[in-house]
C-alpha cells in the first residue's frame, strides 16, 4: 500500500485583519520574503528620478563636465548619465547630477517612512523575516534598528554604500561625502561653498577614478548576492510581501514565481501588479481562501499601517512617531 503524500492545507489570506492572522501564524506561517519598490519611499518625499520634473526629464547636459560626445549621449538617452559608458571613462556626469542625494543620504534629509518601519517590527516582533529585496537606491532601510544587515538586500545597489566601481575597495560614506563636498561641483546651485570645477576622486587602493555609491550602472551586472540569495530563499517561503512596485523590472520581478508554489503572495500597491508573472490581482482571488493571492490596493503607508493595528503592534509604531518623516508621522497621528 503506497504512503499519501503530505499536502499543505491552510486558508490564504483575502483581507488585512486574515493577513495578520496569517503572519502571527505558527503553522501555517514560518518564513517570510519582501520585494520593495519606490511606492514605499513615497512619503519620505525623496526625489523620483523617472517622472515628469525629475532628474531624467529635467537633465541640463550642457551644466556637465563631459566631452561634446558624452553631451550627446546623454541628450539622447539621460539616463546615460548613470551609465557604464561614462562612467568609465568619466565619473563626474554621474558625482554632478546625483551630488544632493549623495550628501542629503549622509545627513538623512529624508526619513524612513511608516512603511520601512513596518518591516523593521516584523522583524523585531516575529523574527520570520527570512530576506528584504529592495529595489530602491535610496538607503532608507538602513535607518531602522532591528533589520540585520545581512537580510537586506539592495537589488540595485545603494547611495548608502560606496565602493570603487573597478576593485571593490570600500569607503566609508562619511569620508566619501567629505570628498564630493571638496571636489564635486554643484550643477544646482544650491551649495555656495561647492567648487566650481570638479576634480577626481580617486580610489585609496587602485588610485583610479572610479568611486561612487554601490548603485548598479547601467549596462552593469546587479549583484551576485541577488541571484545566490532568491535561488536560495525563495523556494522556502510561505508568504510573499510586494510592497509599491509595478513588477516591470527585471530580474527583480522574477521573485514573484519563483517564490514556493504554496506560499501566499501579497501585493500591496496603487494599482495592480503582476498580472504576466501569474499574479493574480482580481477581486475574485483575493477573495477566495484557497487562492494565495491577495492584491491588498493602496499607499504603502495606509495599508501597513492597517496591518499593523490588526497584528496589534500600534504602541510600538507609536514610539516611533519622531523618526518618522512629516507625511508618514501625520498619517499615524490621524489614525
Amino acid at each position: 500500500m503506497s504512503k499519501s503524500i503530505p499536502v499543505r492545507r491552510c486558508r490564504y489570506p483575502t483581507d488585512i485583519p486574515s493577513l495578520a492572522k496569517y503572519i502571527l501564524s505558527d503553522n501555517d506561517c514560518k518564513s517570510i520574503g519582501v520585494l520593495t519598490g519606490a511606492g514605499i519611499s513615497v512619503a519620505s518625499g525623496i526625489p523620483d528620478f523617472r517622472s515628469t520634473g525629475g532628474m531624467y526629464d529635467t537633465l541640463r547636459p550642457e551644466l556637465i563636465t563631459a566631452t561634446p560626445r558624452e553631451r550627446k549621449l546623454m541628450e539622447s538617452d539621460p539616463t546615460d548619465v548613470v551609465s557604464w559608458n561614462i562612467f568609465h571613462a568619466n565619473q563626474f556626469p554621474y558625482l554632478e547630477v546625483r551630488r544632493p542625494f549623495i550628501l542629503g543620504t549622509q545627513q538623512q534629509q529624508w526619513k524612513a517612512t511608516l512603511g520601512h518601519w513596518f518591516f523593521d517590527l516584523l522583524e523585531q516582533k516575529t523574527t520570520k523575516l527570512t530576506r528584504l529585496y529592495t529595489q530602491n537606491i535610496d538607503g532608507l532601510f538602513y535607518q531602522l534598528a532591528n533589520l540585520p544587515p545581512e537580510k537586506l538586500v539592495d537589488v540595485h545597489g545603494t547611495i548608502a554604500n560606496v565602493t570603487c566601481e573597478l576593485c571593490n575597495h570600500p569607503i566609508p560614506l562619511t569620508d566619501f561625502c567629505d570628498k564630493v563636498r571638496k571636489n564635486i561641483k554643484d550643477i544646482y546651485n544650491i551649495d555656495a561653498d561647492a567648487p566650481k570645477e570638479s576634480t577626481h576622486i580617486l580610489c585609496e587602493k587602485c588610485n583610479q577614478p572610479t568611486v561612487k555609491p554601490t548603485t548598479v550602472l547601467f549596462g552593469r551586472s546587479l549583484p551576485q548576492e541577488f541571484f545566490e540569495l532568491s535561488e536560495q530563499d525563495m523556494p522556502k517561503l510561505d508568504l510573499l510581501i510586494i510592497a509599491g512596485t509595478s513588477l516591470v523590472v527585471s530580474p527583480a520581478n522574477t521573485l514573484v514565481f519563483l517564490a514556493s508554489k504554496d506560499a501566499a503572495r501579497v501585493l500591496i500597491n496603487r494599482e495592480p501588479a503582476g498580472e504576466t508573472l501569474g499574479l493574480d490581482c482580481s477581486k475574485e482571488a483575493s477573495e477566495s481562501e484557497s487562492h494565495r493571492d491577495l492584491f491588498l490596493q493602496g499607499d504603502c503607508d495606509n495599508v501597513l499601517l492597517e496591518l499593523t493595528k490588526e497584528l496589534g503592534w500600534m504602541d510600538d509604531l507609536l514610539k516611533l512617531r519622531n523618526k518618522l518623516p512629516p507625511a508618514s508621522a501625520s498619517l499615524l497621528s490621524n489614525s
